[in-house]
């Protein structure tokens, strides 16, 4: 199943008259528009054949120019920059030069509504290509709801909008210049001004909308009128659609409408279905990808990963593996990471596998990634208690597993042994994480070993002494009796005939520099054990890490 891609031409045609004129240059309505891309000065992006380029902060014929260049040299369709335009021969010969027309935002248009609005009229209906209740292919209701809209819009001489319950601006038609205020501002918006669904709602409108099943007509004293029908799938309220109208519907315009809202929630229903379905094609193939296998080229191109290196983040949520909050919070917190990426890395490839988060960032150095990390936790703050591992950079998508790997163990460092630390990279927690992997194997060990600190916690365990928490106590130290016997709060001279104590039921030497290490590795693999308890073993895994969808590993602490 796939769709038609998106043209420039319908990009001009439907926000023309709403957020965008022709400055400069001759724009080729065929052209496929693929995604929007922000202009940043500072950061070289990756190459992007198709997308529309936003010049936030652009202005001056030269800088326009140089803009149209760049553009260009990554295969755009088009540069927007904030209007009045400075147009020039400068600007018209790149533009004509490189066939990248430039567009200009009109005033009181944010740069955040137009990358909204470009976004969302890119985000076509996935099932454009199915015939909607039987439609024939030739009904111009048949498309996705940008097309329903405008055919909606021809069909009753109207600008239109497509809205869910929640007032929310789902798709929306050309002509939307033809509107009052209220109305331009719901369509850069995406979504009806909180003050006129509290007037609708205090006039009884929603209510009237929702319980008759005919058109609704609403009149205001400074808005123009409008035509209203809800969207129905049987008993459910899905949304509704608006028409500005001259004059009330005739029988013929109320039966279209009323059409057309039956085609709306085919769309509407299939599209909430589509995103379910979507989310877990899309699982799937960051899975895929992250695995690798023969399968992952494939899955890397649909997930237009190809030829540019990316750097894999993996996010945990801190807490209790039983908590009954902690798989919600890691569902929202992932929720939370993908929204962040799509603003900054739009073409990021966000999964929630099993208890962890994983993001591909294409075109991303570590620095990079880093920066995106920091950033994300500090927009979420203590809300959210989670932490990121941040994988080497991969130089194409078969180096992906590695990456994963890499953002693994440093994520497996900062969940198990409390660093102050939110994000990082392996190369940043790389010895912490070797010792980790030790632990792992003293913990598998089948063949427990003799030495001098397994002989100290038999000891204790069977005496109820404190021989093994007195060398762990001397060894941080660095061998000074006074500190480490305030450490743990005994008598100097208890503390070393302590010492004595220990040498004599162990047979460590504290002049062997070997024995000090070993001693050392030994308890920071596996901490003291507080007087009368059992032995201590090294620590199971505390959490474990997916490797896959529907696989684990257990190599956690």
């Amino acid at each position: 199943m796939t769709t038609a891609p998106v043209v420039l031409g319908r990009v001009l045609a439907d926000l023309g008259s709403t957020l965008v004129e022709l400055a400069a240059g001759t724009p080729d309505p065929s052209r496929p528009v693929s995604g929007v891309l922000i202009h940043d000065p500072l950061e070289e992006p990756a190459r992007w054949p198709g997308a529309v380029v936003l010049g936030v902060g652009v202005a001056g014929s030269d800088s326009v120019a140089a803009l149209t260049e760049r553009a260009a040299g990554l295969g755009a369709a088009a540069v927007v920059v904030r209007s009045p335009v400075a147009v020039d021969e400068t600007v018209t010969a790149a533009s004509d030069r490189t066939g990248v027309p430039v567009l200009g935002l009109a005033p009181g248009a944010s740069w955040a509504q137009a990358a909204a609005l470009l976004r969302g009229l890119l985000a076509v209906d996935d099932f454009a290509d199915e015939d909607p209740g039987g439609a024939p292919w030739d009904n111009p209701l048949s498309g996705d709801l940008f097309a329903l809209a405008n055919a909606i819009a021809a069909l009753l001489d109207g600008p239109v909008t497509v809205e869910d319950r929640g007032g929310k601006v789902l798709a929306f038609s050309s002509r939307q210049d033809e509107g009052d205020p209220a109305r331009i501002t719901t369509v850069l918006d995406r979504q009806v001004p909180a003050d006129k669904l509290r007037d609708l709602e205090a006039r009884g409108a929603f209510h009237a909308l929702y319980r008759n099943e005919g058109v609704l007509y609403v009149d205001g004293p400074h808005d123009k009128p409008r035509a209203a029908i809800a969207v129905r799938a049987g008993g459910e309220i899905l949304g509704s659609i608006w028409v500005i109208i001259r004059d009330r519907l005739g029988p013929d315009g109320e039966r279209a409408l009323a059409e057309a809202a039956n085609v709306a929630a085919l769309h509407l229903l299939r599209r909430r279905a589509g995103e379910d379905v979507g989310h877990r094609l899309r699982a799937d193939l960051v899975a895929t990808v992250l695995e690798g296998g023969t399968a992952a080229p494939r899955a890397a191109a649909r997930l237009g990963l190809t030829h540019q290196p990316a750097c894999v983040l993996a996010l945990a949520v801190l807490g209790d593996d039983i908590a009954p909050d902690l798989l919600a919070t890691g569902r929202r917190a992932a929720e939370a990471l993908a929204l962040h990426l799509s603003a900054v890395h739009p073409r990021a490839a966000t999964a929630y596998l099993g208890d962890v988060t994983y993001a591909v960032l294409p075109g991303s150095a570590e620095e990079t990634a880093t920066r995106v990390a920091d950033a994300f936790l500090s927009r979420v703050g203590s809300r959210v208690p989670a932490v990121i591992g941040i994988g080497r950079p991969a130089a194409d998508p078969s180096d992906l597993p590695r990456s994963r790997a890499d953002a693994d163990r440093a994520l497996r460092v900062l969940t198990a042994t409390g660093t102050p630390h939110r994000a990082a990279a392996l190369k940043d927690v790389y010895l912490p994480s070797l010792l980790l992997d030790l632990a792992d194997q003293v913990h598998t060990d089948a063949h427990p070993s003799d030495d001098p600190v397994t002989r100290l916690r038999a000891y204790d365990a069977e005496h109820h002494s404190a021989l093994t928490e007195t060398l762990a106590a001397w060894l941080d130290n660095f061998g000074d009796v006074i500190a480490a016997s305030a450490a743990i709060h005994v008598h100097p001279n208890t503390f070393r005939y302590r010492l004595k104590r220990l040498a004599q039921v162990s047979g460590f030497d504290p002049g062997d520099p070997a024995a000090r290490f070993e001693a050392m590795l030994h308890l920071r693999l596996t901490p003291p054990t507080p007087p009368g308890a059992a032995p201590s073993r090294p620590a199971p895994p505390a959490r474990h890490q997916r490797k896959g969808q529907g696989e684990t590993d257990d190599t956690g602490p």
